[in-house]
Formats: structure tokens, sequence, C-alpha cells
């Protein structure tokens, strides 16, 4: 037995994992004076600033940027000789991330929480061995432990696809050219995001699912107009369709086979881009060893608490099995450092904002309209296409529409979606009113400034229907 592990080092706090609930968690810890450590095995920060979230959000900004061009001559201005250098689009996105990490290397040190790059895994109850990133070992054993290990993309076990080399979204951000035919396999979150982005940047695409519809869980006419949203800007949608085998490498020419309904399926690319849920990363780090079980889905068991199976032990984040946004992740932080400090904090009934940023943005917070006839919660609906909102006029951004979900005892609002441009920022306004229990009238009889997206709120909800007898 190595002497690392006979005399693990001592800290009040051991983090596996920098994501956004570790790395808040223990920079407050530490500026409180604890002795805290942060293990990451390559990207500081986690994923939403290095891989996902925020670089996607780069790249889709710079797609927005090449639909606008190509659009042009809608706006009175001519375009002559419009050219997409791939290769400066990755380096605007790269000057992004290297400044985000810069930002997390100056909180580590004025916290005072120890950064250490390496792979680590339990190797007895609350005890972690790192393997260094630039050789040896160090163990540590915290008064608490937080497991913030994440989730990656997953690889179903269709033959083929492994041996066709795939991109995930963590190779199609770091892409410096523009691919021919992007097979994207999975309509999800980052399917539909970097579909559309790889399309405006001049690739042809190829979006598949295995629904009947897209982002089926949510409200048809959410599906139907993403779908449209898709066709119009020339990307083929095969839902329904079932992949049964993979031929060829993606990068050269790649062929998907199986099955759409009764039909044979064959479709044919140049790159392809697997897009298809995410899988925790709770494999392989020792989590036996340390009594925290995990669930059928291969998430760390929680309870409302975020505590694990194991006395000290606690979960944040996507591994968690908490919702998959960087948001949420937040929140576990603050539910997990009031509870470290002897609180009583859950998550259970908490509000799950989210956003889907296509162009324009879909979002949501609160009850569909699927969700509310699934529970048998009636509610009055008022609806609007921004057609019919001035700040959409004047900026030539239509398409879509808000609506609102109303209690039909009160005046409550249940839940509020729309598919349009600044989704994800007029959800917020109506957020906050539910937030602070008002009625609805509250936000319709309020002043909004003219011509701004939220004012949209003003008509929708004078559409509200009045309550029934």
């Amino acid at each position: 037995m190595n002497k690392s592990m006979t005399h693990p080092e001592e800290y009040d706090l051991v983090i596996l994992g920098s994501g956004a609930g570790g790395k808040l968690i223990a920079w407050t810890y530490a500026k409180k004076g604890q002795r805290v450590v942060v293990i990451e095995r390559k990207y500081v920060g986690g994923s939403c600033p290095n891989i996902a979230c925020l670089p996607s959000k780069n790249i889709i900004h710079s797609a927005k940027v090449a639909s606008l061009f190509f659009r042009s001559e809608e706006f009175g201005i001519s375009k002559e000789n419009v050219r997409i250098n791939m290769a400066v689009v990755r380096e605007r996105k790269r000057k992004m991330v290297q400044h985000l990490v810069d930002i997390h290397l100056d909180r580590y040190k004025k916290s005072g929480a120890e950064l250490v790059m390496g792979t680590g895994r339990f190797v007895a109850p609350k005890t972690i061995e790192v393997e260094l990133a630039d050789g040896g070992k160090r163990t540590f054993r915290g008064k608490n432990v937080v497991i913030n290990t994440g989730s990656r993309a997953t690889l179903e076990p269709i033959p083929g696809l492994t041996e066709a080399a795939p991109l995930t979204h963590i190779e199609a951000l770091e892409l410096d050219h523009i691919p021919k035919h992007l097979l994207v396999l999975g309509a999800g979150y980052v399917g539909l995001e970097l579909a559309q982005a790889f399309r405006r940047f001049g690739s042809e695409v190829t979006l598949i699912d295995r629904n009947d519809r897209l982002v089926s869980r949510e409200d048809e006419d959410i599906s139907q107009g993403l779908e449209e949203m898709c066709r119009d800007e020339g990307m083929q949608v095969v839902t329904n369709a079932k992949i049964t085998h993979v031929q060829g490498k993606s990068g050269e020419s790649v062929r998907l086979l199986g099955t759409r309904g009764e039909a044979a399926l064959n479709l044919e690319g140049t790159h392809l881009l697997v897009a298809g849920g995410r899988t925790p990363n709770t494999s392989g780090i020792g989590l036996e060893k340390a009594g925290v079980k995990t669930t059928e889905r291969g998430h760390v068991k929680v309870n409302e608490r975020l505590q694990t199976t194991a006395e000290g032990v606690w979960a944040v984040g996507d591994c968690a099995g908490s919702p998959h946004f960087t948001h949420i992740s937040e929140n576990d932080f603050a539910v997990v450092s009031d509870n470290i400090a002897g609180g009583n904090r859950v998550t259970t009934g908490r509000q799950v904002p989210f956003c889907l940023f296509t162009d324009p943005e879909f979002a949501r917070i609160g009850l569909s309209e699927t969700e509310a006839k699934a529970r048998g919660i009636p509610y009055r609906l008022a609806r609007l296409p921004m057609a019919a909102v001035f700040r959409a006029m004047t900026v030539s951004e239509t398409r879509g529409f808000m609506k609102v979900l109303i209690d039909t005892k009160n005046d409550r609002i249940l839940g509020f979606t729309m598919f349009g441009a600044g989704a994800g920022d007029v959800m917020a306004t109506v957020q906050i009113t539910m937030l602070a229990g008002l009625p609805y009238t509250a936000l319709r009889d309020a002043i909004i400034a003219h011509p701004t997206m939220p004012e949209g709120l003003i008509a929708l909800l004078s559409a509200v229907p009045a309550k029934s007898a």
C-alpha cells in the first residue's frame, strides 16, 4: 500500500469535477476559510464554458450573422462574394473559451480553493486518489465530498457506429471546415442547435430522430414550428427513424441504414454528428468503494437534499440526474452549500426554465399543455403569433408564437411557452411574475417599454379568457 493511501491529505471539502455546481461550492467554502480541493480531469470550469453551452452559443451566433448576410437583400443591403471561414469562426470561439478559463483560474486563486488537474477515483469512503496530469499521485480525504462529474454524449450500441468515429458536440465545435453533408442523429437540444448552425454555414443537413416528431415531449405546435423552421432553411427532416447499422467513416463518407415505419431507410453524408442523449460519468470512479449507489440509468442516487447513500458525500449536476442545464447545477450548488452548513434545502418543487437556442429560440417555464392535460390540471389558454409583436415586425423576426396557461380558479400563471426571437429573455419576465405569486393581470397591466419583445406579453395576457362562473 502506498504512502498516500495510508496517509491521505485531509481537507474540509473534496470535490470531484469542476463544473458549475462544484466550482461554486468550492469558491464559497474556500472564502469561508475552509480547506477545499477540486479535482478536474480536463476542463477547468467544466463543460459549460469549454465544450458545451457557451462555445456552442458562440458558434450559433456566427451562424446567425451568416444567415443575415444571406438575407441581406431583404434589408436593402446588397451582398457579393459571401464566404465563410470556419477556421476564423473557430478561433473566435477559442478566444472566448480561453478568456473564460482565465476567469476561472483567477477565481480559484482569489478564493483560496486548490485546483488539482488529474483523474480521480474513490479508493475508500470519502477518500479520492488522483493520478496527476503531470505525473505522480495524491490522495485526498474530505469531511465532505461532492461528486460533480457531469455527463457525456451517448453512443448507442448500433453496429458500426463507434467504428464510424462520429462527431459529438465537442468535435463539431472544433471543426475548421464546413461539412459537405452533415447527418445529425438525434433531434434534441444539441442536434437542433448544431444542425441549424451548420446549415447556415453552408452544409447540407439531414436531421434524423427516432420519435414521430421533433421535441416529442413538448406540445405539437412547438414540434410543428421547429420542423417548419428546419424545412424552410433547407434541412431534410427524417422522423420515426430506426437506425440499425452505420457504414463508413465520418469526415469521409458515412451511410446510415435502418427503417422508417415499414420502409427501408438509407441515408448518406460526409459527416455524422451523434446527438442522442447523455450518459452520466459515474462508471470507473470507484463509487462502490465509497458506498455510493447509482440508479438504473447510472446516475448517482441522491435524495431531495442531494445526499448520496454515503454519509458526507453529495452529488450535483448531470451525474446526479438533475435536469441537464447549467442553471440547475448552479441551483444544486445552493442546495448542497446550505445543507453542508446544516440547513435543510431541497430540490423538490423548484422551477426548471429552459431555452433551446435555435433561431428563433424555444423557451418554456412551468406547465406545457401536454403536461397539464396529462396531470388533469384545467387551464385557460391565450396564444399570440409573433407576427403581432411590434418588435418582431421591426426586426423581421416574425416566426413563431407565445402562449400562456392560466389557472381556471384564480389568476396565477401555470406555464408560459414561446417559440420566437428573444424567447429566453421574455420567459424570464414571466418567471419572475410566477415566483412572486402575482396574478397574470399584474403583468398584463404593467407599463412595458415599447417596442420590446416583452411588450408582446401585454397583448398575449389581454387575450386570456375570463374565469368561468
